[in-house]
């Protein structure tokens, strides 16, 4: 399956972008079968998280059904250092051009984050495969419904930063496809099952907007 299919089938699976700060290497399995046990396909470790790319390796080998990947990649340097680990998503905080192309040329699916409808643009003109809304602290349903009144109507938006359970329906409402979930997922050192526990609690959550 080429990744942009395997992406768009995941999130249609469940649209939940797990974020991995902090984790280590030997956590990788335990973390990433909590989260695959919970229904979850999209994995994501910041590369300011200890050994990302070992992480990386090890649940893209573990896990080869989900889509995995690095957040925080900053430079094109690191976009090669994600797919050469075997990561194929690359998630960013900010919007850089130059990340993005690379990303595209390497065939990989892009998140980059952006804050107003000049980057938002900017970022799908580079070839973006969808637009991570950062933070969303400050982008709130309000702001997600503007934006998807004037983006192309098939733009993935995937509200990232401080999302709780109680936040996905009026964020749903409002236009966004996904979210990344970072600390209310997991924490350094967390163990599995807590991980666990709190993946099935989003689940949830989106599971009663998807049936809604």
């Amino acid at each position: 399956m080429k990744v942009r299919a395997k992406f768009d089938a995941a999130l249609a699976a469940c649209p939940l972008i797990a974020i991995l700060r902090g984790l280590r290497p030997d956590e990788a399995q335990p973390i990433g079968e909590a989260l695959w046990r919970s229904g979850w396909k999209l994995f994501e470790v910041p590369l300011n998280s200890p050994e990302p790319l070992s992480s990386i390796e090890r649940l893209s080998r573990a896990f080869p059904d989900a889509l995995v990947g690095a957040g925080t990649v900053l430079e094109p340097r690191q976009v090669r250092d994600v797919h050469a680990a075997g990561g194929r998503m690359i998630v960013a905080p900010n919007f850089n051009v130059v990340v993005v192309r690379e990303a595209v040329r390497l065939g990989m699916v892009c998140l980059p984050g952006v804050l107003t409808a000049t980057e938002a643009f900017a970022a799908l003109e580079a070839g973006a495969t969808g637009l991570k809304l950062f933070p969303a602290e400050m982008i709130p349903p309000a702001a997600v419904k503007a934006l998807r009144a004037v983006l192309p109507s098939p733009t993935l938006l995937l509200p990232v930063g401080g999302i709780s359970t109680g936040d996905i329906a009026a964020y749903r409402a409002a236009g966004a496809n996904g979210w990344g979930i970072g600390s209310a997922l997991y924490k350094p050192g967390m163990a599995a099952a807590q991980v666990q526990s709190n993946a099935q609690a989003f689940f949830a959550a989106c599971a009663g907007t998807m049936q809604a």
